[in-house]
């Protein structure tokens, strides 16, 4: 898992499989983290992380080579902290994860009915555990790694996938990841959002190309 964005840059018709892989487990790691804190062993593996690509200089190198920078350079604890300062708390939290938020200025609004509906044709529902609305940036990513990774082609296939992307993640996620990196307590997180705005471009021109 933590060399997966490495294995992202295309090599060549040969590795297809194997970047349709790292895609699917970038989009879980993603999922992952903006969901929680990363926990002691995740930190860990992200810690000890592969850097170098393949083939030097490509787009991903740099913010992945920064996130993993970011998590040797904190810890578990100061890690859970900074979650909770910028994503916790009794009142508003201080950055927002909803698609709704950025697409509308207020949380639950047309663009979550829209995205319910769309999860109802996939027959995909909310997790009743699950605390988050499904509008939100974890929810999201985990979205597109079952439609990556899923066993039914009906499903996931890569027509969804543009689909999906173009009408829940492109429109917004690049706004909630320059208001995160730009936020003066955010330090991991600034990693993380600069790496998730990397490869949204990626997956944007990809799909373009396709």
């Amino acid at each position: 898992m933590p060399d997966t964005p490495i294995a992202l840059e295309l090599r060549g018709a040969s590795a297809a499989l194997d970047v349709e892989l790292a895609r699917a487990e970038i989009y879980g790691l993603l999922a992952r983290l903006f969901y929680a804190a990363p926990d002691a062993d995740l930190l860990s593996a992200l810690q000890v992380a592969v850097t170098q690509a393949p083939d030097a200089g490509g787009f991903l190198q740099e913010p992945w080579q920064d996130l993993v920078a970011a998590a040797r350079a904190t810890t578990t604890s100061q890690v859970q902290d900074e979650y909770t300062a910028l994503f916790g708390g009794v009142a508003r939290p201080e950055v927002l994860l909803y698609a709704s938020h950025y697409l509308t200025g207020f949380l639950n609004e047309k663009p979550l009915a829209e995205l319910r509906h769309d999860l109802a044709e996939l027959g995909l529902q909310r997790d009743e555990a699950m605390a988050e609305t499904e509008d939100h940036a974890a929810y999201l990513c985990e979205v597109m790694r079952f439609l990556i990774a899923g066993d039914d082609a009906a499903v996931s296939n890569l027509a969804r996938q543009h689909q999906f992307f173009a009408r829940h993640l492109q429109p917004w996620l690049p706004a909630c990841c320059d208001t995160l990196a730009a936020h003066p307590k955010a330090q991991f997180c600034a990693a993380l959002a600069r790496f998730t705005h990397a490869f949204v471009l990626v997956e944007q021109q990809a799909f373009e190309m396709n």
